[in-house]
């Protein structure tokens, strides 16, 4: 059993050294990098920073300047999406907190909320299969490895376009759609290399990283959800960030000058996507009485059902040491984690351990909130919490296809 000490609150400010030493002494064994390497990215983690997130939320030009990659002063994007992978913010209050908005810029960022409840609701229905292909092969291009040019790498750092791009996941573990788009159709449309292994990559380094959205975004560029992928090119690079061409060294002899090949990959027998329920957890609390509240990556916001149920009920959670250590995720990410459980135990007793989880967890008397992914169905059944709460759905679960975005949003309908 490996109790480790509870991480410090974050203070408010851009100071992260307290929670930085800390992963790097208690989880530095895990990350990716060295210890001494770890760093924290461009949020900070916990209910608090979300909190103020939220309350300074404008998505006033969101319409116009949400694919805007540079200037960084032009950008559109929210940035709320870490706050919302975690479960900070549920997506219903983003969406009640634009309710006031433009009906463009409101409409256009609805839409994107909507598509991460789509994604939720897709990997709930096909689980650890959303990792691979779902209705279509990967689109080969028929040079081998060795035959590419940069030496074979899918992220080129002599194009400034994937230099930029890739300094700032690095650094700061979030980029704006447009760019995540970029990296996936140059690695997987223009290179050929497999689109597993370059969703795993950015996935190791994003703050909002999540199966569901990532895996579901790499389908749609790739073309293997939907069998057109996505081009990217000079004009898309041009279009969204004019100062990254005019400052390449390629500029005279730019290998993504013309469109690529949009060839299709061939239908395969993936999941089925049609009309059936999603799985959608428990409607209303089952069960009562626990001592202890199991908290998860996916709900890490003091608004959590099963924190929220009694303001005094202690909390445990579990760093599942088998599969950080699988991921190698950039301490990055573990510095947002610490963050938001540093945020929680300011107000109440949080009980942190790494460890095999069912294991860590073995005899307690837990309640906890559903979660839509595979990871959560696995381990509560190992641990069988004795009070199980609902997860907080945007849209809620119905009999729906998910073979594609439109198809579900026909079948679910809009929120209220």
């Amino acid at each position: 059993m490996a109790l480790i000490p509870t991480p410090p609150a974050p203070t408010g400010t851009d100071d992260h050294s307290a929670t930085i030493a800390w992963v790097a002494e208690h989880l530095g064994d895990l990350a990716r990098e060295d210890p001494t390497d770890i760093a924290a990215g461009a949020f900070t983690g916990g209910q608090t920073a979300a909190d103020v997130a939220l309350a300074s939320l404008d998505i006033t030009g969101y319409a116009r300047d949400r694919n805007t990659v540079l200037p960084v002063g032009r950008r559109g994007a929210s940035r709320m999406s870490p706050y919302i992978r975690h479960g900070l913010l549920s997506l219903r209050e983003v969406w009640d907190a634009v309710s006031d908005a433009s009906g463009r810029d409101k409409s256009k960022y609805r839409d994107e909320l909507l598509w991460q409840e789509y994604a939720r609701h897709l990997y709930a229905r096909v689980g650890t299969e959303l990792g691979e292909s779902l209705r279509y092969e990967q689109p080969r291009r028929p040079v081998a490895p060795e035959d590419r040019p940069f030496g074979g790498d899918p992220w080129p750092t002599e194009m400034n376009c994937m230099s930029a791009t890739l300094d700032e996941l690095h650094d700061d573990g979030w980029l704006v759609n447009q760019a995540r788009m970029w990296m996936a159709s140059q690695w997987t449309v223009r290179v050929g290399a497999t689109w597993r292994e370059g969703e795993d990559e950015m996935f190791a380094h994003l703050l909002d990283g999540s199966r569901a959205a990532n895996r579901l975004g790499w389908q749609w560029t790739v073309g293997t959800g939907s069998g057109k992928p996505y081009g990217f090119s000079r004009w898309q690079v041009q279009k969204r960030s004019p100062s990254l061409c005019g400052e390449c060294a390629l500029n005279a002899d730019c290998p993504i000058e013309d469109w690529p090949p949009s060839d299709h990959g061939a239908p395969l027998d993936g999941p089925y996507l049609g009309a059936s329920d999603i799985p959608t957890g428990p409607t209303e609390v089952d069960g009562a009485g626990a001592d202890q509240v199991w908290l998860t990556a996916e709900s890490l916001g003091h608004n959590d059902p099963a924190l929220a149920a009694d303001p005094d009920r202690p909390a445990v959670f579990v760093f599942d040491e088998p599969l950080l250590r699988r991921l190698r995720l950039s301490g990055k990410r573990l510095v947002f984690l610490a963050e938001c459980l540093g945020d929680i135990a300011a107000g109440r007793e949080v009980e942190v351990r790494r460890g095999v989880v069912a294991d860590e967890l073995d005899g307690r008397s837990l309640a906890a909130t559903w979660a839509p992914v595979p990871g959560f169905g696995r381990i509560s059944a190992q641990v069988t919490p004795v009070e199980l709460h609902p997860w907080t759905w945007l849209v809620t679960p119905r009999r729906a296809p998910v073979r594609s975005f439109s198809a579900w949003r026909k079948a679910v309908g809009t929120p209220r």
